[in-house]
């Protein structure tokens, strides 16, 4: 007779156990993260992990609505959603229970997100998440703290060699609105742009007229961001593409105004990401092929407020820090007196006590055996039964 009870091991695709020393690696970069945040005037919210779904994707909250977990509350009998991402959320705080609050408001906050669906690079679907955001100021220079607060944080975090991304999410739109693009050509040239075809954004721009005519341009310009600077100024564009060039020529001035060695690239007709940015938007690289470890944006708040912020992803930032040294395990024979176990533990030492004659210092992970009142290692002082 066979058991085809399920292994309770086994888990939903996109789910998983972080054990240790993962978990509390884990635990001390968010902590890491958030005092780099608070250091900077950013005050920490804990919004709850399930909302109405009415509340939760409201506003910029419905760009994740395709991302977000729904099930029915059995006491109200109203639908609530799994935060997808914390960022509307933030904007709701913001709005309601911190709407009388002095602006700018700086918030951030920590916790769990978690989506229908990953992607083939990223298959998770339960992430941890930190963040800042900025609410009230339409300033460049609001934009540029942000990303700097950002960059600090990850250098904080053991990943100093950050580069910065900086997209435009509505200038490919905002052009191709201007030309009056009929909308089958137009789905055609934003497909082009998104795949980064040059030469069928050239060929369908002409079709498109004189004002698209600036996207092949631009998409070739992305790049470092003084090259793409200047094609930007360079291009023959409408009053409002002109507004969303010369915005981003701003920040990125703010931000070198403070950080003039950060590396920044620039991509003009770039538009991919959450779909409620509405002015720059940005992603952090670490070194190498570390991939994205953080990405926000310029947005408008839940009561129509000016707003940035950044969105933080502690399992990429660990994949690209330098891995910590784990904290030293000292064990701690039977009798040992409670001063000396305390003493060790000021001293950054995690103690773990015999509770039994048996138990063994190896067997426990321990790096250290406490003898004659110090910690002494392992590999230097072989383990006795005295020790016990």
């Amino acid at each position: 007779m066979t058991d085809d009870a399920p292994n309770p091991a086994l888990l939903p695709a996109g789910l998983m156990d972080l054990l240790p020393p993962e978990a509390e690696r884990e635990a001390d970069l968010v902590e890491a993260l958030m005092a780099a945040f608070a250091g900077h005037g950013y005050e920490r919210v804990k919004p709850p992990l399930l909302e109405f779904e009415d509340s939760l994707l409201a506003g910029s909250g419905g760009a994740v609505a395709e991302q977000t977990f729904r099930l029915m509350d059995p006491v109200s009998q109203r639908m609530m959603g799994l935060r997808a991402d914390t960022t509307p959320q933030v904007a709701r705080i913001a709005a309601t229970r911190l709407g009388q609050q002095a602006r700018p408001l700086r918030l951030c906050y920590a916790g769990q997100v978690l989506r229908v669906r990953g992607t083939q690079l990223a298959p998770e679907r339960q992430l941890p998440q930190t963040g800042i955001e900025l609410i009230g100021s339409d300033a460049a220079e609001a934009d540029a703290e942000v990303a700097l607060v950002a960059a600090e944080a990850l250098a904080r975090a053991g990943v100093p060699s950050v580069s910065l991304d900086i997209t435009l999410p509505t200038m490919a739109p905002t052009l191709l609105e201007a030309a009056g693009v009929p909308p089958a050509l137009r789905q055609r040239l934003a497909r082009a742009l998104d795949r980064k075809d040059s030469a069928a954004a050239t060929e369908l721009a002409e079709q498109a007229g004189p004002l698209a005519a600036a996207l092949p341009v631009l998409l070739a310009a992305a790049g470092p961001a003084d090259g793409a600077l200047a094609a930007l100024s360079a291009a023959d564009l409408p009053p409002a593409a002109r507004a969303i060039a010369d915005n981003a020529a701003a920040v990125i001035a703010a931000i070198r105004a403070r950080e003039p060695g950060l590396r920044i690239t620039l991509d003009p007709v770039e538009f991919r990401g959450f779909r409620y940015h509405v002015g720059v938007a940005f992603t952090l690289y670490g070194p190498g092929a570390t991939g994205e470890l953080a990405r926000g944006g310029r947005y408008v708040s839940a009561n129509d407020e000016p707003a940035t912020g950044m969105s933080l992803y502690p399992d990429a930032v660990l994949r690209a820090a330098r891995p910590a040294a784990p904290r030293p395990r000292v064990f701690l024979p039977l009798g040992t007196p409670p001063a000396d176990a305390s003493a060790l533990r000021a001293q950054g030492y995690a103690t773990v006590a015999a509770l039994a004659p048996g138990d063994s210092p190896a067997a426990l992970r321990c790096t250290h055996v406490l003898r004659d009142g110090a910690a002494q290692a392992l590999s230097a002082t072989p383990f006795s039964k005295d020790d016990v």
